[in-house]
């Protein structure tokens, strides 16, 4: 960044905060009885616990980008799609709010997120910030019977997995759907051990960890977004097993208990040492393939 940008942001923060404070003003009114009744009812429960999760690291995006953003729209033309786009999203508000639909309540406000940015510093700022309201999309809970319809397969092959992986090392172990019976305790695999909101959220963090690290290589982006979902999967098969030993060792109060909610800490940090790892090796295969074609070639007598 130039002298002249540096020297332009206080007096480009400035502006900004005069400008934007009655707008903050009101999204508070709007939505902090909605974020206070996540905080204490939904996102209190083990499935959407990483709704606050979202929520925080989105806002930080936002702050991380905030003087590019003001930068990049200064003098730029505003844009008159964000008009309507603040229509539509009062209206989803209105609806969700008055009839307590989650989904609109939530989704209208990143919809007037993006709408106040068109309308007041344009196109070119939402391009800025378009990772930050897209990731805020992982914190809005998805309708119950989809959930049901595609966690019960994601169940049932971590079930499967858990359960040849355990026997495998000598445990005595067997499955009956997703009911796993080790020695004399029975473990359901529940929804938050491996079900959708769990993978979305592990997806979530690998495509944070892309946003954060910004590689050059599009095909070790590309490789890496692609490989979260088998990451996802295996950082589950990792937490169940944790806790199915955990209970087999130390007894099924240990399991359900505070062990439980460490197992919760073990797959975000299995998912992220895997994204790591993965990332790793990636780039040890781009820079392997570039001393292969940079090599000269054999001459042949």
């Amino acid at each position: 960044m130039s002298a002249t940008i540096t020297s332009d942001l206080p007096r480009l923060t400035a502006v900004s905060l005069k400008q934007t404070w009655p707008v903050i003003l009101g999204l508070l009114v709007l939505y902090v009885p909605t974020f206070y009744a996540l905080l204490t009812g939904l996102w209190s429960t083990e499935e959407q616990a990483h709704g606050p999760m979202i929520f925080l690291l989105s806002a930080w995006l936002i702050y991380r980008k905030w003087p590019q953003m003001l930068q990049t729209s200064e003098g730029k033309p505003t844009s008159l799609v964000g008009g309507p786009l603040f229509i539509c999203a009062l209206l989803l508000y209105i609806v969700g709010r008055s009839q307590g639909i989650l989904i609109f309540e939530i989704g209208s406000f990143i919809l007037l997120l993006a709408s106040l940015l068109l309308l007041m510093r344009g196109g070119s700022a939402l391009k800025v910030l378009w990772f930050p309201l897209f990731f805020m999309l992982f914190m809005i809970p998805l309708p119950g019977g989809l959930v049901a319809t595609l966690t019960l397969p994601m169940k049932m092959a971590v079930s499967y997995v858990t359960e040849h992986i355990l026997f495998w090392v000598g445990y005595p172990i067997a499955r009956t759907g997703v009911i796993l019976q080790l020695g004399q305790y029975q473990l359901l695999v529940a929804d938050a051990c491996a079900g959708l909101q769990t993978l979305l959220t592990l997806e979530a963090l690998g495509l944070f960890y892309l946003n954060v690290v910004r590689h050059t290589s599009v095909f070790r982006n590309v490789a890496l977004a692609i490989l979260i979902v088998p990451i996802s999967f295996t950082a589950n098969v990792v937490r169940v097993i944790v806790l199915s030993l955990i209970t087999y060792h130390f007894g099924d109060a240990a399991g359900q208990g505070f062990l439980h909610g460490f197992a919760g800490l073990v797959l975000f940090v299995s998912a992220l040492l895997l994204i790591i790892g993965v990332d790793s090796l990636l780039q040890l295969a781009i820079k392997a393939r570039k001393a292969i074609h940079a090599a000269p070639a054999r001459k042949v007598s």
